[in-house]
């Protein structure tokens, strides 16, 4: 079964290449004008977005790029998330509920079945047409809401999922190097990916409390303490409820077995597998850890 969608997308004809050009172009040269902060991996500066958050500055782009150009509809299906607070779990849990499978996952990682719009999408000067891709169009992002376009608060579902203490933990980490109270006091003012963090999850929240039938907020927590029941749930908002038979095959039991920690972290193409983002590849063994709240 394919992905989500595809990575590999449709030849663009010069003038089209020329044109998506053009509008990166223009948009880089903007992005270099936005206040900067610091960042101690010394790998990228962190450029502060107009609405209020920081990310890599290709982030920046990327994100003002899917503003202007991306189309949502109402059967679309958000998946957003704050770094390191269940993305990957996240993804083959719904990609899996929707798929009515977990098939998909021994040839293809999570991060190639649900793509990130940042990072895997809109990137390389490429603005990609996605109108004939079928419904129900599974859309995965770290951007926070009020830099999605306006058409995503009309579209159809969005997941999404939070956790303070994964996400902390995650910046401190990074900034070891910098003495702790100085990278505490950077996490505070709001400088980290796709942050301030807060900003991030009272965005979404507020959507959530405005049209709970539209935005489903889900906790770490909440996932590892009843997988299953948080696994129907879900199925249940998207609008493809398992049914009493399919529970009674356990076919929503195969799924949580499927897309447990331990069982993704063996896969092969989990452990030796590679994943591209943005202008960088990485090892698809990095994206998993214990996977337990507190890690």
């Amino acid at each position: 079964m394919a992905p989500s969608f595809p990575l590999s997308f449709a030849p663009q004809s010069a003038d089209e290449a020329a044109a998506h050009k053009e509008i990166y172009d223009q948009l880089r040269q903007t992005v270099e004008t936005f206040p900067t902060a610091p960042n101690s991996s010394n790998s990228f500066t962190y450029s502060r977005h107009p609405d209020g958050w920081y990310t890599f500055p290709e982030g920046v782009v990327s994100a003002m790029v899917i503003k202007s150009h991306l189309t949502a509809r109402t059967t679309d299906i958000f998946m957003v998330t704050f770094p390191k607070s269940g993305t990957t779990w996240l993804k083959t849990l719904l990609h899996s509920a929707l798929h009515r499978g977990a098939n998909d996952l021994a040839a293809h990682s999570p991060h190639q079945l649900v793509p990130f719009l940042e990072t895997q999408v809109f990137i390389k000067d490429r603005i990609p047409d996605l109108s004939s891709l079928p419904a129900p169009r599974l859309l995965m992002t770290h951007i926070p809401s009020q830099s999605l376009p306006d058409s995503v608060a009309d579209s159809g579902c969005k997941v999404d999922s939070k956790d303070c203490f994964i996400s902390l933990w995650h910046f401190l980490n990074r900034f070891r190097p910098w003495d702790i109270n100085e990278a505490h006091r950077h996490f505070c003012d709001g400088v980290s990916l796709f942050g301030p963090y807060w900003e991030h999850v009272l965005g979404y929240w507020r959507w959530h409390t405005k049209r709970p039938s539209q935005v489903l907020f889900l906790t770490y927590e909440e996932l590892t303490t009843d997988t299953l029941g948080q696994l129907r749930h879900l199925a249940e908002f998207v609008g493809c409820p398992f049914m009493v038979e399919e529970q009674e095959l356990g076919v929503d039991r195969k799924i949580v077995e499927a897309c447990a920690m331990e069982s993704l972290s063996r896969l092969e193409v989990n452990q030796s597998g590679t994943t591209d983002m943005v202008d960088k590849t990485y090892v698809n063994n990095i994206f998993f850890r214990r996977g337990v709240v507190g890690d």
